[in-house]
Order: structure tokens, then sequence, then C-alpha cells
């Protein structure tokens, strides 16, 4: 299939935005996690624009190609919504189709949980709707799994972020492989807890080869894209998590409200997610939060780059809920 992906960047409430985009037709915006960028979409964009959509996925403030503003709390999730509200005005579109992977999986369910009006419906991927703010909060995290809890460790400013920056690609190369459905380590899925005096990277060491899904081009793609905010090539992904629980405080107005919009949920079973005591009580309710879930999948083997690891199965689930909404909409 041709590849007629094109590249430009946009202004969004004052941060500038790298886009690639691809198709016509209703919009569909893909919102990745982390530490990735557009680039996790890569075997989506043509399949989805191919069925007739506009296909747009965008680096999220702080990642990659786009602009990575100074102040950490320029991250919290009222930005982050925000600019997905901007960006849909700002492709001349008054509805989207909201996609998420990873920390995009909370930006889409929160971006649907406030403006319906704005989200026509919404896929989360890895990550259920943990409502009002996506996450649960680092005061209560770190009574569940202690200290050594990877989004307790990545509070630190500094810390994590020279780590990772130290060996660009080899970050990737461990972190993509280490949380993937091929490591041997999570067919019984679990927590990232670092242990005392240990590093992130002490824990997903170098892997003796790449799985089918992934090869060092990958690998490069994001690290190149990273490595132009230098030193700081992850303190912009590091800083959605320093706003954890400000999110709290800025979204408890919100508690109580549920997914108005049509919603579905894919999740790998060898997960780390699909571990967590938050999401794996989410998991049976879904459909209590959102009412007009239209299906819940779970890819036997997959781990937690859903997309990456089983393209073909998500374009599928994908393709059959876009359908799904094109239809009642029509009715």
């Amino acid at each position: 299939m041709e590849d007629t992906t094109t590249h430009r960047d946009v202004v969004v409430n004052g941060v500038r935005l790298h886009i690639a985009e691809q198709g016509e037709g209703p919009l569909v915006v893909l919102l990745h996690g982390w530490p990735e960028s557009w680039y996790s979409w890569r075997h989506q964009l043509a399949p989805l624009a191919a069925a007739g959509y506009r296909v747009v996925a965008p680096d999220q403030r702080g990642y990659a190609r786009s602009e990575q503003p100074a102040d950490v709390t320029s991250y919290t999730m009222l930005h982050l919504v925000g600019d997905v509200i901007a960006l849909i005005k700002e492709l001349g579109e008054e509805q989207a189709i909201l996609v998420g992977h990873d920390w995009g999986a909370p930006v889409a369910w929160t971006t649907a949980m406030l403006r319906p009006d704005v989200v026509r419906a919404v896929a989360g991927l890895s990550v259920p709707p943990i409502l009002p703010t996506g996450l649960v909060p680092p005061s209560i995290t770190r009574t569940q799994y202690g200290e050594g809890f990877y989004q307790i460790y990545f509070q630190e400013p500094g810390v994590a972020d020279t780590e990772l920056a130290k060996d660009i690609p080899a970050s990737f190369r461990r972190i993509l492989f280490g949380a993937s459905g091929n490591n041997p380590l999570n067919r019984q899925p679990r927590p990232w807890v670092i242990p005392d005096g240990r590093t992130l990277l002490d824990t997903m060491p170098e892997p003796l080869g790449l799985p089918d899904w992934l090869t060092e081009t990958d690998i490069q793609a994001y690290a190149d894209d990273f490595a132009l905010h230098g030193e700081g090539a992850f303190t912009g992904a590091f800083n959605w998590y320093r706003n954890i629980e400000r999110n709290h405080e800025l979204l408890a107005p919100f508690r109580g409200r549920g997914i108005d919009v049509p919603a579905l949920y894919v999740v790998g079973d060898r997960d780390m997610v699909t571990s967590l005591g938050g999401a794996k009580g989410l998991r049976t309710p879904l459909a209590t939060i959102a009412p007009r879930l239209h299906a819940q999948v779970v890819l036997k083997g997959c781990g937690h780059w859903t997309q990456q690891e089983r393209p073909d199965e998500v374009n599928t689930a994908l393709l059959d809920f876009l359908s799904h909404v094109d239809r009642a909409a029509a009715q």
C-alpha cells in the first residue's frame, strides 16, 4: 500500500505540534502514549485512510518533533485535552473520533468525558477509562506498590530523564521489548517496580534480538525524533507523569461522570496494565462507565504496544468500530 502520509506543524494553545496525516473523510485522531510518537501509528494511518477517513496522528506536547514547554505545570490533563480540542478546530473540523494508546488513552477518554459535543466516539488501547483524571495518583500508588513503582520513580525531575537520554536508541530498544508480549517475563504480567538502588533500564536488559514487529529502523525513527530535544529528550514525556496528582485536584468537579459516546477498549493479555489494581478492577464494569461500549477486545499473547504488536487485529477492531459509529450516525 502506497504511503501518502504527509507531515506538517500546527500551533494549538500556543504550542507547536507536529502532525502526520493521511486520507479524506470523517476525522480520526490517533493519540500516542509513553514514550512514543506519531510513529507508533505507522500501521494504522494507511488502512484507516483507505477506509475513507481523514487520519491525523500528532506528536503530543513535549514529545518527539513537537514543542516541549519548559514549565512542568504545562502538562496537566486539562492542557492535553485542550490540545486535542484545539487541534480538531485547527484542522477545520467540528468533531472527531479519538483513538488513544497508553497515555493517549487517558487523554482520549477524558476528552470524551469533558467534550462529548466534539468527540463522536472514543477508543482506548491498553489503559481503560480511569475517570475523571486518567491515572491513579502517586499518593495512592505509592501505598499500593511502594517507592519503586515506575510512576513514582518518574516523579523526580532529572533522574529518569538523564537515564534514558544517555543512549536513546538503547532506551527504546530495551523499553519496547521489555513491555512487549515477546518478553517471556510478561507471560504473567506484573507492575513495573524498580528495586531500591536500581534504575528502570536495569529491569529491562538489552534483548538478544528484536521481535518480528520491531526493527532497528523503527528504533532509530523514535530515537532521531526524541534526540531533537537533546539532554531533555524525555523530559516533556515524564512531565505528564509529574502532573498526575495535580490532575486529581483540577478534575475533582467531574468525579462521577462517565463516557456518553460510543466506545471501544482493546488490550493485550500480557500488558503490564492488566496487572494494576485500578485497571484490573475497571475492566469488569466498563459497560457501566461507558454504557455505549461497542466491544472489549482482548488480544492473546499481546503485550503493552498494542497497535504495533498486533496491527492487523487492531485495525480490524478499529474499522469494525468506525463502521458501527457511522451506521449509528446514519440512522
